[in-house]
């Protein structure tokens, strides 16, 4: 017995990693607008460098993106092609509401996401839509601070109901944040955090991502309210910490490391602050600024499914002296010698794969949706026009057959799989378009330039015979 006969198979995209489009349609300003490409990204991304407003000096790869914007129609009809059950896309809030705080919505940017759901569902797709995915109207930013004020919990349910009730019965899969322990690595992308000098870090992220829980808890609630059918989940940066050896000390800091991982799904999957996380916040000197209902709340509206992404295991040390420390995305981690890396420096570990799937259903006992999983490389256009990417089909094979394990062999149940980037788009971590992820070649440089043609490459294909096999077929 393999996958459920409705395994939702599909891609994952971000509308700030593909649209483009930005001065169109009405849309507002987004803190992710202003995530330079080059060495001052990671500074704005964590909060150390303040960058409201956009400048002569860098490029922002997000103004353009992919440009979906304009190909929405012909893109999703390649997604078609392969077979896609589902298309994992989000919302930009500030199509929807431009400054955030306005009375009424933006009608231009309603009527573009009717329009993508509606192409999605002439071919059959279901949307899977995260409603905040690294996206925050930058007049929010400047006027309250982001997500350390609390009305933000007020402006963001005011876009939810607007979303719930305007496309109900084109949506039914809703995420309400992407990889919500990002917080504690990208606060800026995360939550338009900008941190002040002298500032407890850690406070102020605590306090930006209790008004994101509560946020998720009461638009859950909604969600159900408007439509019964509706299916809501949470999404962590999901892949599991390895002791760098059976030292105890080693040991110990990978359990440290992974419920930090955990530590804000648990609350929006089990409804509560696990004491662990209570212990960890209070050792920081920082506090939760609970409200009255605030407990109730969390508790009361836990999440239908747990989402997740999944890109590489990492490997705890309980001594990350220098030299020691792998390039791996966001995420510190030593080296696993195990492992091959990545073009980026990422490990490639399939066990690990199938070893978090099985963590986060014992963890949770909730249905399981991964959501991001791929393969960011540097892909080569021939002569003839073709792009062979074999080492994009042997991770996907590798990862597809141990989530199958998964599934088969320990009984996780697991409603369906998008990759990263079905399509190139613009890295989070860099900003590149270099790191590509895609089935489709996105002909576009790292500083916009291209003819923004679209080409298929080998694991087009590839994917497509996976797809009509209900993943029997990885060869």
């Amino acid at each position: 017995m393999g996958f459920r006969k409705d395994f939702l198979w599909g891609g994952a995209t971000a509308a700030n990693q593909c649209e483009g489009g930005v001065n169109q349609g009405k849309r507002g300003l987004a803190n992710v607008d202003l995530m330079p490409l080059g060495k001052d990204r990671y500074l704005v991304g964590t909060g150390k460098k303040k960058m409201y407003d956009f400048d002569q000096e860098h490029f922002y790869p997000a103004l353009t993106a992919i440009d979906f914007y304009h190909h929405y129609q012909s893109d999703i009809a390649l997604f078609a092609q392969m077979g896609f059950k589902t298309f994992r896309l989000s919302i930009a809030w500030t199509r929807i509401f431009p400054q955030g705080d306005e009375s009424e919505p933006n009608e231009e940017g309603l009527q573009f996401y009717e329009n993508i759901f509606k192409e999605c569902h002439k071919y059959g797709i279901e949307p899977l839509v995260t409603i905040n995915h690294f996206d925050c109207p930058m007049h929010l930013v400047k006027t309250i601070g982001g997500w350390r004020s609390r009305k933000m919990i007020h402006y963001f349910y005011k876009l939810c109901k607007v979303l719930f009730t305007r496309y109900k019965g084109l949506v039914k899969y809703w995420i309400t944040f992407n990889e919500i322990n990002m917080i504690l690595h990208f606060p800026f992308v995360a939550a338009g955090l900008c941190f002040e000098k002298g500032e407890n870090e850690i406070q102020a992220m605590i306090t930006c991502v209790h008004h994101q829980l509560v946020a998720s808890a009461m638009v859950t609630k909604l969600a159900h309210e408007v439509d019964e059918k509706n299916q809501i989940g949470c999404m962590l940066a999901a892949g599991s910490y390895y002791p760098e050896t059976c030292k105890p000390e080693d040991y110990w800091q990978a359990i440290c490391d992974n419920r930090e991982v955990y530590m804000f799904a648990d609350v929006q999957a089990r409804g509560y602050y696990p004491s662990y996380a209570l212990k960890w916040i209070k050792k920081r000197k920082a506090n939760i600024p609970f409200e009255k209902g605030d407990q109730e709340i969390l508790m009361k509206n836990t999440v239908d499914f747990v989402s997740f992404s999944y890109y590489s295991s990492r490997v705890s040390s309980s001594d990350l002296s220098k030299g020691k420390q792998s390039e791996s995305n966001i995420f510190a981690s030593a080296k696993n010698p195990y492992l091959k890396e990545s073009d980026w420096g990422w490990a490639i570990d399939p066990l690990g794969f199938r070893s978090t799937i099985n963590e986060l259903y014992d963890r949770y006992q909730k249905p399981l949706f991964v959501v991001e999983n791929g393969l960011g490389a540097s892909d080569v256009v021939e002569e003839d026009g073709t792009i062979h990417d074999e080492y994009r089909i042997d991770y996907l094979r590798q990862h597809i057959q141990a989530m199958k394990d998964a599934v088969e062999e320990d009984g996780v149940d697991l409603i369906g799989y998008t990759t990263w980037g079905c399509i190139d788009l613009i890295s989070n971590g860099t900003g590149e378009v270099q790191k590509r992820y895609g089935f489709i070649y996105v002909d576009r440089d790292n500083l916009g330039k291209g003819t923004y043609q679209r080409k298929k490459k080998d694991s087009f294909e590839w994917y497509k015979k996976v797809i009509e096999s209900n993943g029997e077929n990885l060869d």
